[in-house]
């Protein structure tokens, strides 16, 4: 039959032929080799690796991304600490899948490698500890429960890499190289620690939808790390679309009218470079509603960016004091808003935004992913 044709996708040494071999046949290409010695194969020069017709679009999206699918310690050699990073952390759900296919996209134009991260906590260490006859009993207890912890998450980390290597294999999404990182400590913690060790350029996470953060208080790893995260936080709910730099069509930017918010929007126009999003601009207000010096402030602020960030679209529009919630929704409904960005600074604009009343009105029941700038 024609698709079981073979054709030769390359020619190498016997070592180098044998590894090529087995990395296709790992991902599903099976591949046999031509023009070997019998005698002495690993003199052989010239062998040829051969694949069914039909599988030469896998093969090739396998072989010119070969760091991505090499065994995990050649994968290790050739790894550099000169990249730029960006850091997903995962809990292995639907929504951490919908985090790392967004990473992807923003990775593959920033030719940035990804830190997979995954932490879990040792409900033997959580109890209560007393320095009692029974206690390096209970610590050997907790270290074998560790162990275990460690082996499970372990398992399940290669299975979500094989998923992402299946999408990359697939044309689904870039090919990027990744890497991962299992620890034991409370997610929030670790993230904000890795996050300091490796400087990403951007951190990626997946929540949950809207019903769903109601039941939890948005006492989430994500409202946690928004808070005190010192680098960009890129959180993305469960139940909405959003797969792509190209997908983000109308931003909606938190002004607090000060130059820290000058700050957030070059770092938002390095982020999405050349994207052609439309922005726009709006002021919390704090006790007063908008004066006409603010009004005169937003307009010179979009004046300003329409001159120096060309490839978006900025115009402005207004929250009044006592209607913020149903304003917010106008302003996401009528411009069909795909994602909200504002500065944090420290405790500013993005504790006002986040105090409990404003936080289930304006984002806990909205499904609109989210992009908070430290400045």
């Amino acid at each position: 039959m024609e698709e079981d044709r073979l054709i030769t996708v390359a020619i190498h040494t016997y070592d180098h032929a044998v590894a090529l071999k087995n990395m296709l046949e790992r991902e599903g290409v099976s591949a046999v080799l031509h023009n070997v010695n019998l005698s002495t194969p690993v003199v052989s020069s010239g062998v040829r690796v051969r694949i069914k017709e039909a599988d030469l679009p896998q093969a090739l999206r396998i072989i010119e991304n070969s760091e991505i699918f090499a065994a995990e310690k050649d994968c290790a050699k050739s790894s550099t600490n000169s990249e730029p990073v960006i850091l997903v952390p995962v809990d292995f759900s639907d929504y951490s899948m919908k985090a790392a296919v967004m990473a992807f996209d923003i990775a593959y134009r920033h030719k940035a490698h990804i830190m997979l991260l995954h932490s879990f906590i040792n409900p033997a260490l959580s109890k209560r500890v007393q320095l009692t006859d029974s206690f390096s009993f209970e610590l050997a207890e907790s270290q074998e429960v560790g162990n275990a912890l460690m082996r499970a998450a372990r398992i399940t980390m290669d299975l979500f890499e094989s998923q992402l290597r299946e999408r990359i294999k697939n044309g689904e999404i870039p090919p990027v190289k990744f890497s991962n990182l299992i620890t034991e400590g409370v997610p929030e913690d670790v993230i904000n620690e890795t996050a300091k060790s490796v400087s990403p350029i951007l951190i990626v996470m997946g929540t949950r939808g809207a019903e769903r953060k109601e039941e939890e208080l948005i006492g989430s790893v994500t409202a946690e790390v928004l808070d005190s995260c010192k680098f960009p936080v890129f959180s993305i709910p469960e139940n909405i679309t959003l797969e792509h730099i190209s997908d983000i069509s109308h931003l909606l930017f938190f002004s607090n009218l000060e130059q820290e918010d000058l700050l957030a929007l070059e770092a938002i126009y390095r982020l999405f470079k050349n994207a052609p999003i439309e922005i726009t601009i709006v002021h919390i207000p704090g006790k007063k509603e908008l004066s006409s010096s603010d009004r005169r402030a937003i307009k010179s602020l979009v004046e300003y960016c329409r001159n120096h960030y060309p490839s978006f679209t900025f115009n402005s529009d207004e929250l009044s004091l006592g209607n913020l919630g149903n304003d917010y929704r106008r302003i996401a409904r009528e411009h069909q808003v795909n994602l909200v960005a504002l500065p944090n600074k420290k405790r500013n604009v993005f504790f006002r935004f986040f105090n409990p009343s404003l936080a289930h009105k304006l984002l806990l029941h909205a499904d609109i992913s989210m992009l908070v700038i430290p400045v």
